[in-house]
């Protein structure tokens, strides 16, 4: 089965607009049980579909524990690169630190010895010709990579980078809060 007929599976599975709501100019996310609108810029309409396709190749729905763990795993294979959609895999990652640690790690750990589909740089319709074995050869590392103190190093200062962009609007508020209470 292609990469194509499998994300359109996903997207039915997951309860999630065609074609990753690409065509729309806004996206929701359910944040403090809080369903939220936010504005889909058009880098992150770019890209969705190869953040979708990381959710088939690991295996992840798209519940809070899956975002989590994809987060890890964009972490770990250099998503940090590619600013501004960045900030959605920093931020995921502050979040779903709090509920899913575990996943966070595990997505981490896996990412260590995998290319982050973002720096294949295959345009769109050639990911969707592939077959998930022929993605996961392609991003799987030749060489592994043992997890070890520099990994454990470079994971606990992406979880601080993490923590402070999610954190950051929330101080903010308080600050606000308190200035207009005084």
């Amino acid at each position: 089965m292609t990469i194509e007929k499998r994300l359109q599976q996903f997207y039915i599975d997951n309860n999630l607009p065609n074609n990753g709501g690409v065509d729309k100019n806004t996206f929701r996310l359910k944040v403090f049980g809080i369903n939220w609108k936010f504005p889909n810029p058009q880098f992150r309409k770019d890209i969705v579909h190869i953040h979708d396709i990381q959710h088939i190749l690991n295996d992840c729905d798209t519940s809070w524990k899956g975002e989590t763990y994809i987060s890890g795993w964009e972490l770990s294979t250099g998503m940090w690169k590619h600013f501004p959609v960045c900030l959605f895999s920093f931020w995921a990652a502050g979040y779903g630190v709090w509920m899913y640690p575990k996943a966070l790690f595990t997505g981490y750990k896996k990412g260590v010895n995998d290319i982050g589909i973002i720096d294949i740089k295959l345009n769109k319709s050639d990911f969707m010709k592939m077959t998930l074995d022929q993605l996961k050869d392609l991003v799987s590392k030749k060489e592994k990579t043992t997890f070890g103190m520099v990994q454990w190093l470079q994971f606990l200062f992406w979880l601080l980078i993490s923590e402070i962009l999610f954190l950051t609007p929330f101080v903010i508020g308080i600050i606000l809060i308190i200035s207009l209470i005084k």
